[in-house]
């Protein structure tokens, strides 16, 4: 009876219900990272009364994560968050069973703890843990729940569904080492890993319950900043190198994680000077290096579009002898572009220091990303 009364709310719903809430108490969802995203994941999944929840987390609590981990309280600092957080959900639900895994998800025991598990949630913050999640959930045949925060800007979708693209189909390769910022370089509002963590949670208990139209094939990408959000299709690669026609990858593939992010470039230029820029440059040309899902949106100055993952295999395509300013969102990966744009040979390249977003700071008729 406690149990009916629990989840009341639920049952009064017809996509949901008795048969519903069931599935939910029979489900096992693994959440990699009881950070800023795993928090609200963790407290609303447990909520629901999903029956099993894996928490896997390596890191302890740190005084610059109480700002948006909701999880914690300043007493808090120093302890385990997998075991806190456990802790924490069992007070919220003593019905539901949780697993308490304070280890960092690698290669080594990825799919291991993948395949005891029904869905998995990416809560992570490094681009070498999102490859080795992907590659365990795609090779285990688990769906990958994606969420991604930075600044004001975050990102949710599903990877791994059957004939579905995975994360690899999105980002082929992992961006160059020390060229992305994480939120602890580049800072994240509070209140956005709520947002976008939540949508995870009501991305799984949609897979879970099998209802709805969850984000398979499809990026949502969040603007916190100025309240939008905008949806991009995602296509699965034939040739991915992990779920194409002729897979290359068959086990997770071991990622280095990067560090810090590179220096200011000697030939930056400020976004505020960059029409002044082209003024005096009547020959220079902006190279924009975001992926195609950043550049949908399309960029001023009929900016020149070629992807930082691509641009080795397209570097044939620019002119040496031309003046670029490279360009990607936040100036994390054309500054890297930028670098190798000049160890191959081309002698006239600038960088636009802290990227488009600067830009469209300073000109709301901007619309890209």
């Amino acid at each position: 009876m406690q149990s009916l009364r629990r989840y009341s709310r639920h049952l009064l719903i017809p996509e949901v219900g008795l048969e519903g809430q069931e599935r939910l108490r029979r489900a096992r969802v693994l959440v990699v990272g009881a950070g800023g995203l795993g928090s609200p994941v963790l407290a609303y999944l447990a909520a629901a009364g999903v029956g099993r929840l894996g928490i896997v987390d390596d890191d302890v609590v740190d005084v610059t994560n109480l700002q948006r981990q909701i999880l914690y309280r300043t007493d808090d600092v120093g302890v385990s968050k997998a075991r806190l957080a456990a802790e924490r959900l069992h007070a919220l639900n003593p019905e539901i069973s949780i697993d308490a895994i304070p280890r960092r998800l690698d290669a080594s025991n990825a799919r291991e703890l993948v395949r005891l598990y029904d869905v998995v949630v990416d809560g992570t913050d490094t681009f070498a843990t999102r490859y080795v999640i992907n590659d365990a959930c795609v090779l285990e045949g688990k769906p990958d729940v994606y969420g991604s925060i930075f600044r004001f800007d975050g990102q949710v979708s599903i990877f791994g569904m059957p004939e579905s693209p995975c994360y690899r189909c999105l980002y082929p390769q992992p961006p160059p080492p020390d060229t992305v910022p994480t939120c602890a370089e580049g800072g994240v509002l509070g209140v956005l890993p709520g947002i976008v963590g939540t949508w995870q949670a009501n991305e799984t208990l949609k897979l879970l319950l099998g209802i709805g139209k969850p984000l398979v094939g499809r990026l949502a990408v969040i603007d916190a900043l100025s309240g939008r959000m905008r949806e991009f299709k995602i296509e699965r690669d034939p040739s991915c190198a992990l779920c194409g026609d002729a897979p290359t990858i068959h086990e997770v593939v071991p990622m280095e994680e990067g560090v810090r992010r590179v220096p200011r470039d000697a030939q930056d230029v400020e976004a505020a000077a960059l029409e002044k820029f082209f003024a005096s440059h009547p020959q220079a040309r902006l190279l924009d290096v975001r992926e195609p899902h950043e550049a949908v949106l399309g960029a001023p100055y009929d900016a020149i579009s070629i992807p930082a993952s691509r641009l080795e295999a397209r570097m044939h395509e620019l002119d040496t002898a031309c003046e670029y300013v490279v360009a990607c969102r936040v100036g994390t990966r054309s500054l890297w572009a930028a670098q190798r744009l000049r160890e191959a040979g081309f002698g006239r390249i600038w960088h636009l220091h802290d990227g488009l977003l600067a830009l469209a700071a300073l000109d709301a008729s901007f619309e890209f990303f």
